[in-house]
């Protein structure tokens, strides 16, 4: 099957499902669902086969450093999600994932120390986001019929933007850009605005536990996929992050934050 069709057939629902999931299971449960890396995932694969193992391990480092940005996304916007609206907030978010990410581009990726910095990164954003005193409740509120067919083609366009500018933004750069939170953003953004704050952060404390899974994920992708290949390397990494993800979860039911 042609690579674009896999890209225009696979992502999208990928992220519906993942989408119809989080309204089944609330905010927090819908921030879990898209740590893992739902498009970055896709993403690295349709680079790996396009451009090579090399240049697609090589990404999965940039990416697995990327995952800091999207915990500065996630801290801006639960701190300012108490002042500001919905858009407000994930601008604010934005800047930070784009400061962060000059940040990083400037700094050699070394795996042996970019695994556990991301590690402690995240735990330091789980800390730093303002707690509520109860959590978030579901509100029994109708999603409008746009809703989902909106996120499944900004999901998808993310994906296509990423494979064609691969190329020309290089390795790292591609890599560090990838996971930049378009499906987090938006299941915020809704919550924020049909249930109010306490809901948006929900999304985003479960998203920072998520992430675990999505840096096993590329943390696996970088050292492996060149010794293993393509098939073997992307089985292992999903196989260890889907076992992390499982572990996430038992802790937010368990109430750990």
């Amino acid at each position: 099957m042609d690579h674009l069709v896999l890209k225009l057939v696979l992502t999208p629902l990928v992220i519906g499902a993942a989408s119809l999931a989080g309204r089944r299971w609330g905010p927090g449960v819908g921030g879990w669902l898209v740590g893992l890396p739902l498009t970055s995932g896709p993403i690295a694969f349709f680079i790996a086969l396009r451009d090579g193992v090399g240049f697609a391990g090589a990404a999965a480092a940039g990416t697995l450093a990327g995952t800091i940005s999207q915990a500065a996304f996630s801290v801006a916007y639960g701190w300012l999600a108490a002042r500001g609206g919905w858009g407000a907030c994930v601008l604010a978010g934005s800047l930070a994932f784009a400061v962060s990410t000059a940040v990083l581009e400037q700094l050699p990726l070394r795996l042996a120390v970019v695994g556990p910095s991301v590690a402690a990164g995240l735990a330091v954003a789980i800390r730093l986001l303002p707690r509520d005193r109860a959590a978030a409740a579901r509100a029994d509120v109708p999603s409008p019929p746009w809703d989902l067919p909106a996120r499944m083609v900004a999901a998808t366009g993310v994906v296509l933007l990423l494979t064609a500018t691969a190329p020309m933004l290089g390795a790292q750069l591609t890599g560090l850009l990838s996971p930049y939170p378009v499906y987090a953003a938006t299941l915020a953004a809704f919550a924020h605005r049909l249930e109010g704050p306490a809901a948006a952060r929900a999304v985003l404390r479960g998203l920072l536990m998520g992430l675990f899974a999505f840096t096993a994920f590329f943390w696996v992708l970088a050292v492996i996929l060149e010794r293993w290949g393509i098939g073997a390397g992307f089985a292992a990494a999903t196989g260890v992050a889907l076992a992390v993800h499982g572990a996430a979860l038992w802790l937010i039911r368990r109430g750990v934050r």
